[in-house]
């Protein structure tokens, strides 16, 4: 029996603390140790009747154990959570005690685990066959990992430790998985695709694969609901040669088909190449036979920029003289034995250099590959200098005046890198930012033409008439793009002309040429010729006004003032301004507080007073002046095609990179890779060999 030291305080039923007759100090039953990772186990409760011998009906007791009554006469519980006492006579009832449950750390803390374990075992219920599939087929798309994967031994007995219940599968059973996926993710792409509330513009390219296999792609820029651009590869299919332009346009336009956004191209930017020139031609004919491209596809056809830059700087260079020559032998020289290099390292370290950045050697693919390689060296002058008074075997180091010379080629050169930089950005930006660039270069060719340096005018003369035969026909996009820049409109582009245009009427004639190409392609968003996509004044003068109702009389007068109406309107279209004469009219926007204007953003601002000619600048900033959107699908195509894993048919191929870029993108650690492959791929001719490799 217990022996009380005190007498029983009065008990206060409304406080669970007053309810405690003593503390866990003096009290000789503790709390029971309760394993708050395990679920609570009641012991027996040592009287599990009351005075009438009853049994306890209350819950509470569950968690109470019921002491012997006292010397006194008094009943007493011990919470077998915490070990606090309290009076437990029938006439208190169990309020206090329930009360008490609810406040108890000990036992909210071990509720809370519990819970969590119930929640955690509930989920993994729900963890079934399908899902597992689905997300195996996930992490082979993601990983470009093999079918195989799932027969590896190691990855079966994972699976078997996590679920001893997991059905393994075959690598046949994941390649449907796959397909059945791709499906699904093909389903909701051609639903955003319809979603799109402008138009679309194309960017196409061609690969080879290391089983020699050429592959299409087709790749759709645009701006979203958001206005915001983006670009989704829509296809990356088997194209087995020939690649004439009548294949490749019979292969895209059915490309368009299947997706269902023939009615929605603006343009397609290729590479400069007379099969492409050809394709563009017949699928030209195909959609202005349907009356399906605007203005009647004066903007349809976009060279890529990157490319026709890269054929313009490799003419410059193929005048190139000793100075650069000695450069490149020297670079062979540092990279051919890891002892010169080693003695390289030790010269910079006796004039104070160290190296932070690799010597270059150029390939004759990337012309921006050869300002790499002399831009290098020009960093390391005096470290080459020091190798060639030291090592009798380095033969090729520059004289002074080449290396005065290599300077002058680095300086020329540099404008013509930081445009194939922006250009080539996997980021690419909007096409009104394009046209500085190109302008600039222009204007440098024209200045250089007139050198003192003989190699560096003839260089310039030799890029000029590349320049002028590709560029010529590009300047009208690019000059409508920024033209639709509100730090700059119509204004910069007289500037530039009058710049570049020695004779004035014939600059003034390009710009006008450029205004009249606005204002035409304006009209067509003014008065669109889909009815589905326009205001209800585009359709005034329409046959179905008076289709129906000619033998009435009645209807005479309204006729005749639907007509007058209609001959008002076009009266005053006459002298109404339009939205573009409003646009023009404004105050440019101050270039220095707008530096980091985002143009997109502007028109969407400005969308209810500029309505159809927000519609047309957003088409044009979506048009990609470059392809390398497509050519970046490459670099993942090189990692799903492997000289270990060239047995993959095309068709899964496709739709392994198709859904990987639909799912995740294109990650950062391709980004190195794909800048490699720019110009690589502008320059690359499709093997014609046939294939026969099978899965």
């Amino acid at each position: 029996m217990v022996k009380s030291t005190a007498a029983s305080p009065a008990v206060n039923l409304e406080s669970d603390d007053d309810a405690v007759i003593m503390d866990t100090a003096t009290n000789p039953s503790p709390a029971l140790k309760v394993n708050s990772k395990s679920k609570f186990k009641k012991p027996k409760s040592v009287l599990g009747k009351n005075k009438k011998g009853k049994h306890h009906t209350s819950t509470v007791w569950n968690e109470f154990v019921k002491l012997p009554i006292n010397e006194e006469g008094v009943s007493k519980a011990t919470c077998q959570w915490c070990g606090k006492l309290f009076l437990a006579d029938s006439h208190y009832g169990t309020t206090n005690l329930h009360r008490h449950l609810l406040k108890c750390l000990k036992r909210n803390e071990v509720k809370q685990d519990d819970e969590e374990e119930k929640e955690s075992s509930m989920l993994q219920n729900k963890i079934t066959q399908e899902k597992f599939r689905e997300m195996i087929a996930e992490a082979i798309i993601k990983h470009n990992l093999p079918f195989s994967f799932v027969e590896y031994e190691g990855i079966r007995k994972v699976f078997s430790y996590l679920n001893s219940d997991v059905k393994h599968i075959s690598r046949n059973t994941s390649k449907v998985d796959v397909l059945k996926l791709y499906k699904k993710e093909k389903d909701d792409v051609r639903n955003k695709l319809k979603s799109i509330p402008g138009r679309i513009c194309l960017t196409s390219d061609l690969w080879t694969s290391v089983t020699s296999e050429g592959y299409i792609c087709l790749t759709a820029h645009y701006v979203d609901e958001n206005w915001k651009l983006k670009n989704i590869i829509l296809n990356f299919c088997h194209m087995p040669p020939p690649h004439t332009g009548t294949l490749l346009s019979e292969k895209i336009y059915s490309f368009l088909e299947e997706w269902g956004i023939e009615k929605k191209i603006f343009s397609i930017t290729l590479d400069n190449a007379s099969n492409n020139d050809n394709c563009q031609d017949f699928i030209k004919q195909k959609l202005n036979a349907r009356g399906l491209l605007l203005y009647d596809g004066i903007f349809f056809h976009v060279r890529c920029g990157a490319h026709i830059l890269n054929l313009i700087v490799q003419e410059g260079l193929k005048v190139i003289d000793d100075s650069v020559i000695k450069i490149r032998e020297t670079m062979k020289y540092l990279k051919g034995s890891e002892s010169r290099m080693c003695r390289f390292d030790e010269c910079a370290k006796i004039i104070g250099m160290k190296r932070t950045k690799g010597l270059r050697l150029d390939v004759c693919t990337r012309w921006n590959a050869t300002y790499d390689m002399i831009d290098s060296a020009m960093r390391y002058q005096s470290v080459l200098n020091r190798l060639a008074e030291e090592d009798a075997n380095f033969k090729h180091c520059p004289s002074r005046d080449e290396w005065n010379r290599v300077e002058r080629i680095t300086r020329f050169l540099k404008p013509f890198n930081d445009i194939t930089t922006l250009f080539s950005g996997t980021d690419y930006p909007t096409a009104n930012l394009y046209f500085q660039g190109v302008s600039q270069i222009e204007l440098l060719l024209l200045e250089e033409m007139e050198s003192q340096d003989s190699f560096i005018s003839n260089m310039a003369e030799q890029m000029k008439v590349k320049f002028d035969k590709y560029w010529d026909c590009y300047s009208v996009v690019l000059a409508c793009a920024i033209v639709l820049d509100p730090r700059y409109k119509l204004d910069y582009v007289d500037f530039i002309f009058k710049k570049i245009e020695p004779i004035e009427h014939i600059a003034e004639m390009k710009v006008e040429s450029i205004e009249t190409t606005l204002y035409k392609l304006f009209s067509e968003y003014e008065h669109p010729k889909s009815m589905a996509t326009t205001n209800v004044s585009s359709g005034v003068g329409s046959s179905s006004h008076t289709s129906g109702a000619v033998d009435d009389p009645d209807d005479d007068e309204d006729k005749q003032d639907d007509e007058f109406d209609h001959y008002e309107s076009g009266r005053g279209s006459k002298t109404k301004k339009s939205q573009l004469d409003l646009y023009l009219e404004e105050p440019r926007l101050n270039k220095k507080e707008n530096s980091k204007l985002e143009v997109l953003s502007w028109w969407k601002e400005h969308y209810n007073r500029f309505p159809d000619l927000s519609l047309m600048a957003r088409d044009l900033m979506s048009i990609p002046i470059t392809t390398v959107a497509s050519e970046s699908s490459f670099s993942t195509g090189k990692k799903i095609l492997t000289p270990y894993r060239s047995r993959l048919l095309p068709e899964n191929v496709e739709a392994t990179l198709c859904t990987k870029s639909w799912l995740y993108g294109f990650e950062d650690e391709d980004a190195e890779e794909i800048g490699q492959l720019e110009f690589q791929f502008a320059s690359m001719n499709i093997c014609s060999a046939e294939s026969t490799n099978v899965e």
